[in-house]
Order: C-alpha cells, then structure tokens, then sequence
C-alpha cells in the first residue's frame, strides 16, 4: 500500500470493495461497514475530493450515487484509488457479470467538489443582486442561526468582504466588490 495516503478503515473497506467489483462502483456500500447513510455519503465525498473515486454517468437502474435530472450519477473507484489501496489497475479489467457496466464518461468539466459545499453555496447567495438574509442562509443550508453566523464569519477570515444592508426591516448580506 502507498504510505503517503493515509485511508480510515471505512475508506480502505469502500475502495477494495469497488476494486474487486467489475464495474468498480463503490456502491453499495457492504453491509459489514454498518455506518448510516450520512456517513457513507460523508465518507464517499472525502474519497471524490481526495482522487480516489470519481462520478461517472451510470445507465438508469444502477445503483446511483446521486441524480442530476434524469441522470444518474454513480461513483467509481480510479486508478489513483487502486493505487491507494495497492491493486493494480489492470487487475480490474474484466467484463461486468452481474452489475452493469457504468458509462465511464466522467461528468463534463464538472466543477471541483468545493463547488457543491454548503460554503460554496453561501458565496452564491451573497453573489446576488439582492444578497441573502439571515433566513435564507438558514433554509438554504439547514443550518443553524448560530453556524450561518459563524460561516459568514468563517468567510470573511478567507479574505471575503461581505456587506451588510437593509432589504427593507431586514438586515441582507453581500459579498463584497473583492471577492
């Protein structure tokens, strides 16, 4: 195994279970890693951040990992994962038996996974015309008051000028001319 990549054991179950699967998804997850679906989901987002995995177009009825409109998107193990975990990737260039084959056509220049963070969406909101309040913050993030508040905080230390104004009795926060 590479020593530089350091890999949980839910990590390592995932990805050698994805590699000995012909079609290499990482999906479903088995049933010995016994976490929720919040985890897996946590734990599979880490694993596409990092290189190890990455979403592919899947053909309707397999197991997908996320749906963009009629698309589903499923998640794979890739080379870089293999090599994480010390198989080759030649090893797994066998013929899909019992799951279909994932169209391995990576989504188009898909924007990194910071892009669909909880932060990045904030940014997007305070990017409007009309800014964001508190409570759209709130309902768009589920977050609480009290984590929103410190978000905004959080962001403004990245070096993000956010602004606050009145859209009406409200008080609506901007970003900034600078970001």
């Amino acid at each position: 195994m590479n020593s530089l990549i350091r890999l949980t054991d839910i990590q390592l179950v995932l990805l050698a279970t994805a590699a000995q699967r012909d079609n290499g998804s990482l999906l479903p997850p088995p049933d010995a890693v016994g976490e929720g679906p919040a985890r897996i989901r946590k734990v599979v987002e880490q694993l596409i951040r990092r290189g190890l995995a990455a979403e592919v177009d899947l053909p309707s009825g397999a197991d997908a990992w996320r749906t963009d409109g009629l698309r589903s998107i499923g998640v794979v193990i890739t080379d870089a994962g293999r090599a994480a975990i010390g198989v080759e990737p030649e090893e797994a260039e066998e013929p899909a038996t019992d799951l279909p084959e994932p169209e391995v056509t990576p989504i188009a220049e898909a924007p990194s996974p910071a892009a669909h963070s909880k932060s990045a969406l904030v940014l997007e909101m305070l990017r409007r015309e009309s800014g964001a309040t508190l409570d759209e913050l709130i309902s768009a993030t589920n977050w609480l008051p009290h984590t929103t508040r410190a978000a905004l905080t959080g962001l403004r230390k990245k070096g993000n000028a956010i602004d606050r104004r009145k859209r009406g009795e409200v008080t609506c926060y901007h970003l900034g001319n600078q970001a």
